[in-house]
């Protein structure tokens, strides 16, 4: 019984733990915080994975537990020094965007609120959909919509191109 738990879910981590890996990334926005909040969230899924492995959507309830092991992380007073300063580590960029824009795109993501960033990260990275996204966080799915509203606002104006005739805080 236990080999076939065991090789199931170590099938389960091989396929999805980089896409875990991902979200608890774009969450937090360091890679060594990522790496201890996906290996916290995959304990936690061990343990209950006879029970996860039935539901419909093992993707949903890990996905659940990254968000709430990245909850759980932020939560500790501890984690509120940091070692090194943001933009220090170098991060791969992603194929076909060139380094500035990497470079922007993470310190636009970094400006939103924590909730924003939950929001963008669950919409935009796991494509789900606002009553997904709200099930998931435990929020209403208008939170969602107006969350995931003022992030783009903000990530718009943030990556924006600087244009010189008009002032901050006027429409474009």
């Amino acid at each position: 019984m236990r080999g076939a738990r065991d090789d199931g879910f170590s099938a389960y981590v091989v396929e999805r733990r980089g896409h875990l890996w991902r979200t608890a990334y774009l969450l937090c926005g360091d890679p060594h915080r990522a790496e201890d909040i996906v290996q916290t969230a995959l304990a936690k899924l061990y343990v209950a994975w006879p029970r996860a492995s039935r539901l419909d959507s093992v993707d949903a309830y890990a996905r659940r537990i990254v968000v709430n092991s990245h909850l759980d992380d932020v939560r500790r007073p501890w984690r509120r020094e940091r070692a090194v300063e943001d933009g220090q580590l170098d991060r791969p960029a992603p194929a076909g965007v060139s380094a500035e824009d990497s470079d922007a795109l993470w310190t636009a993501l970094r400006g939103l609120a924590p909730g924003q960033r939950r929001v963008v990260v669950l919409r935009h990275l796991w494509g789900l959909s606002v009553d997904e996204t709200a099930a998931d966080l435990g929020i209403s799915p208008g939170t969602v919509k107006s969350q995931t509203s003022d992030a783009l606002a903000k990530l718009r104006e943030a990556l924006a191109p600087a244009d010189s005739t008009h002032a901050p805080g006027e429409p474009r």
